[in-house]
């Protein structure tokens, strides 16, 4: 049965729903709204860390719909920022929730996101991706994305 009336809609929906479901189970959250926040914040500070390349190599593999909001709002001329520091990045987040949801702790979402996405993307990728990062911010991934 179809839920949008459109099969490639409802196809994109349903390979999306897993990031989300994993991000919440992930992080303990009961709010899926909050966690797909969360997911997107991370994402756009992600894509914003990397080259115009690498950010298109990373969007590209992510499902249609998740990968619509991983560009919302792109900028490709001001990127890549230059945020050197862990807290510079987090900031990132910090700043996206100062009105949903101050309390929520960056840098455990920004783990959980990264692992998410180290099971859900490439290895290959997953290591350009990290790679692109100063040491400061490779950190934030997890140890198995990080081993060569």
């Amino acid at each position: 049965m179809t839920t949008t009336g459109l099969d490639i809609f409802d196809a994109t929906v349903q390979k999306t729903i897993p990031w989300v479901n994993d991000l919440a189970r992930e992080l303990g959250w009961d709010n899926k709204h909050q966690v797909f926040q969360g997911l997107r914040a991370t994402l756009h500070a992600l894509r914003d860390r990397l080259t115009v390349p690498e950010a298109a190599h990373l969007g590209a593999q992510l499902p249609i719909l998740l990968g619509g909001f991983y560009y919302e709002d792109w900028r490709p001329g001001a990127t890549p920022t230059k945020e050197r520091h862990k807290e510079e990045f987090l900031n990132h987040i910090r700043d996206y929730f100062r009105n949903i949801n101050p309390d929520v702790d960056a840098e455990y979402l920004v783990r959980a996101v990264f692992k998410i996405l180290a099971q859900r993307v490439s290895r290959g990728e997953i290591e350009e991706v990290i790679n692109m990062m100063p040491p400061a911010l490779q950190e934030l991934w997890p140890e198995t994305a990080r081993t060569h």
